[in-house]
């Protein structure tokens, strides 16, 4: 089957928007942030068609908003995004966890974010800290071996990443959770995915509790 040129934008404009989507995730782009067409065509090698494309796809996921006149900007979460995301997270992490096996692939992965979190943490970089604890939390949910739930996943990541760039101070947000983290693993390497999953339960209930009010004394609400 012969591609046409729109079949070779769309799957071009897809591939930048997950680089643009792991640029979020990374905490490069930051709630707020107004994105030059100009500069970022240049900057990818793209044609600000092909852009546009790209800025359609993001905004779509939420992860991008448009104004009127003004541009497009990196989107800011609201209150009731961040309960939702949480929501969202209790229903594929648990289970996830509870249902783990010790032996799975992605435990290496969750050991290799664990390790990357305390060696970060030793350099000062809680903004590579958040990364890596993104990382754990997503070889949790390839413990369910879905690729449609890996997919969705990398979406509440990324706007994940956007609530937490809100805020101020990102060690006072990210160090409590390095050995809650370990915990969970040893856990789970223990082969009682239970009591990881009540261990993560716990987890997120404090992440969501503390993340609510750091957002809710930064915005008044």
């Amino acid at each position: 089957m012969t591609m046409t040129a729109h079949d070779l934008i769309s799957g071009l404009a897809e591939q930048v928007a997950l680089s643009l989507r792991d640029r979020i995730i990374g905490g490069e782009l930051t709630p707020g942030l107004r994105l030059s067409e100009t500069r970022l065509a240049a900057e990818l090698g793209i044609s600000r068609n092909t852009l546009r494309e790209v800025f359609r796809l993001l905004t779509r996921d939420g992860l991008l908003r448009h104004e009127p006149n003004r541009g497009v900007f990196v989107a800011t979460p609201s209150m009731a995004a961040i309960l939702d995301i949480y929501r969202v997270r209790r229903l594929i992490e648990i289970p996830a966890l509870a249902q783990g096996w010790p032996r799975h692939a992605a435990v290496v992965k969750m050991h290799a974010a664990v390790d990357k979190a305390e060696g970060l943490k030793a350099q000062g970089d809680w903004r590579g800290v958040g990364s890596a604890n993104m990382e754990f939390h997503t070889a949790i949910v390839a413990l369910a071996d879905s690729p449609r739930l890996d997919r969705f996943f990398a979406q509440v990541v990324a706007e994940m990443r956007l609530a937490f760039g809100l805020l101020g101070s990102p060690e006072e947000l990210h160090a409590p959770y390095i050995q809650r983290n370990r915990d969970i693993l040893q856990r789970l390497e223990a082969g009682d995915g239970p009591a990881a999953a009540g261990e993560l339960e716990r987890y997120l209930g404090v992440s969501e509790r503390n993340l609510m009010a750091a957002f809710a004394r930064l915005t008044g609400e």
